[in-house]
Parts: C-alpha cells; structure tokens; sequence
C-alpha cells in the first residue's frame, strides 16, 4: 500500500526540524489542516495547498506526492529496465559513438515511426515496454543524427530531441526529476542542432512541466511564457505551430493557478480555448503523436482540473458536462478528466458519482488507475467516509487501501 499522504508530511516536516505550526507560518497552510492529514482524518490536499506545503518544507512536490503506486520506491536500486533507460539518456562521456545493430537499414521513417509509437505507449501507461523499448530507439536515433549529409544530420537531430523528450517526459512520470532534467538539457541541445523549429518550444514545455513537479513555480511559468512569445514572434501559421504554442500557454496558466491566481490562469486558458477553436480551419497533423497534445478537448480538460484543484467542484462539473473528446485525445488525458470528475463528487458528497468515474476510468486504463496518486487519494476519501456505493470495494482493492 502507498504511504499515506499524512505520514508523509509528518516525516518530511520532522525531517526538516519543524513544528506543525512552524509548518504553518512557512506555508500558509493552516495547523488545522497540517493536523488533520498527519492524524489521519484528512487523506488528500488541494494541489496548490501540497504547492504550498512543499515549499514550507523546502522539498519538490514530488517528494510529498509520493511515488506512484505502480513504481514504488522502497530504497532498493533501481531495476534494470531503467538502468538501462539512464545508461541510454546519459551514455558514457568521452566514448566512441557505437554503431547500432542493423545500421546498413536504418533509415529516419523507421526511427520517427518508433518514436511516435513510444509516445503512444507512453500516453497509455504501458512504462514496461516503453522502458525496453526506449534505449534501442535513443541509440538508433543518436547514430542518424552523427552520419550523412548536414541536412540528414539535421532531421537526424531533430529525431534524437524528440525520443529524448520522451525519456524526460518517462523520467518525470516515474519521479525520477533529475533524470528528467539530464534527458530533457541533451533534448534541447539536439532541437538546436536539428531541422525542427517546433522542437525547441515542445522541449521548453517540458522543463516546464518537470518544474512544476519540483515545485519551481515561477521558473516553469517565465519559462513557458518565454516561449510561447518567441513562437508567436515567428508567427504561428500552421496546426503544429498553434498546438505547440497552446500547449506552452497552458503550461503557463497551470502554473499561475497552482501559485494560487484562479483568475488570471483562467484568463489565460480562455485565450488558450480561442486559439483551439482556431485549429479548425487548418489542415490535420501529419502526424499528431509528434507534437503537442492541444485541442478543445484538453483545453476543456484542463479547465476541469484546474477548478477542481481550486474548490470548484460545481464549476469543474458543469464544465466536464456533455464534452465531447476529440479522436485525438491520448488515454492519458481522458484519465485526468475521470480523475478530477471523480474528485468533485467526492467533493459534493456524490460517492455513487464518483464511483462511476472511477469504475469509468478502470475499465478505460487499469494501467493509468494503479499508476495515479490522485486516483489513491480519491479512493482513500471515498473508503473513509459511511456511504460505500457499490463497486468501491472493487476500487479499493485493487489500489490496495483496504489493509
């Protein structure tokens, strides 16, 4: 069973040589609060409230999140998959470039066509076969970009950036945040070199993100501002430029809503919704696994979560209410949404709501369910509470917060 939030913060804030009410004049969190999740009688927080716990604690977010239930870390090194993961991300300094199996027939489709399909394993939590799959694709990648003409060195580069973005977009899910940062420095330095002129604002999304997890709020909005004004001073014409500059002012109104402004980050989504609406009159993707995810859908997607994390349970509900998700919209996705539409039942006091978007999001993506924090929490809220509808036995059991 994953540590429960309480014991958690409990160990972290003594740790850090804090009293609950220290903790509370450093956080801006209430004793009450502090209490009441150390005790055991409050199982979840707000993201913005854990935002501010952190900081209190001087720690990243993910050191209070917790590991997900699906990669628990018990002190123990790390398995070999992603040993092997790390090796590829960082291979050794100083050493010859090997050429990998099968190089006379290796060709840049093939190795684009592995990318995108680990980005679709990705988006479906299936980490195993992502992590084996992973080193082989970094290799194949790495050697295009170092043979050829400057021009297939380029596309070669710009492949390379993208596969590692993809281990830094893996390292974050698995919390391993500095292996992130390690793989998303080398996707940067890759974009420069590269034939790609988009790849450079994905990959600053990225960090972005990966900043967010370490609680570095301010750095991942300046970031994801900067570059979403440096791709609209180049002019955002095409479907990829406009998903990939939605996407970075998404990123950016995440950021502003966790440092507490509601009102400012939904101002900010409404411009991001503007520019989705705009998607419409232009040509589809060529290949949309490679580019930002930015839709209506997850513009809506993200506005749901962004009232629920705020005490918006009504407003995040009504939102959610009728969608209608694009094809597109990775299973990723889809999960938050039954997450956060589970969470404001919860919060109404709808546990039969709320678990029928668990028991939605269950036979959607198990992989995902075992994977999120978020989808532990709901469930330890629902199981403490006196109305057990059925089916959350189910649930519970299967995230193992019975015992």
């Amino acid at each position: 069973m994953a540590e429960h939030l309480g014991d958690r913060l409990g160990r972290l804030r003594r740790l850090a040589d804090q009293t609950q009410e220290g903790l509370a004049e450093r956080s801006g969190v209430s004793v009450d609060v502090i209490r009441k999740l150390e005790q055991r009688r409050k199982h979840s927080a707000r993201l913005p409230t854990l935002h501010s716990l952190a900081r209190g604690l001087g720690v990243e977010l993910t050191a209070l999140l917790g590991d997900p239930p699906g990669v628990p870390s018990n002190g123990e090194a790390d398995p070999p998959q992603l040993v092997a993961v790390r090796r590829a991300i960082m291979p050794p300094l100083f050493a010859p470039l090997a050429e990998p199996t099968g190089a006379d027939a290796l060709t840049l489709p093939l190795v684009k066509a592995a990318i995108a399909e680990g980005w679709t394993l990705y988006h479906r939590a299936e980490f195993g076969p992502l992590m084996d799959a992973l080193p082989g694709v970094l290799a194949d990648a790495r050697f295009l970009a170092a043979v050829g003409t400057a021009d297939q060195r380029a596309a070669g580069q710009a492949a390379l950036g993208k596969a590692l973005q993809l281990g830094g977009h893996l390292a974050i899910r698995l919390g391993k945040t500095d292996l992130a940062l390690s793989a998303l420095e080398r996707a940067m330095a890759a974009a420069e070199q590269s034939s790609d002129p988009l790849l450079a604002p994905m990959v600053s999304n990225s960090v972005a993100w990966n900043y967010q997890r370490q609680n570095r709020l301010p750095d991942a909005e300046r970031l994801a501002v900067h570059a979403a004004d440096s791709l609209g001073r180049e002019g955002v014409t095409t479907t990829e430029a406009m998903r990939v500059w939605g996407g970075l002012v998404m990123s950016a109104a995440t950021s502003v809503a966790r440092s507490g402004d509601y009102e400012t980050a939904g101002s900010m989504m409404h411009t991001a919704e503007d520019a989705a609406g705009r998607l419409g009159g232009l040509p589809s993707a060529t290949d949309g696994r490679m580019v930002s995810v930015f839709s209506r859908s997850s513009v809506r997607i993200e506005r749901v979560r962004l009232a629920v994390q705020h005490a918006r349970p009504d407003e995040a509900l009504t939102l959610a209410r009728g969608m209608r998700l694009s094809p597109d919209t990775p299973v990723s996705w889809r999960t938050w949404l039954l997450l956060d539409v589970a969470r404001a039942h919860t919060d109404l006091g709808n546990a039969e709501g709320a678990v029928q978007a668990l028991q939605s999001l269950l036979r959607a993506a198990p992989g995902w369910m075992r994977h999120h924090t978020l989808a532990v929490s709901i469930v330890s809220d629902l199981w403490a509470g006196s109305v057990h509808p059925p089916g959350l036995r189910t649930l519970a059991e299967f995230l193992g917060v019975t015992t």
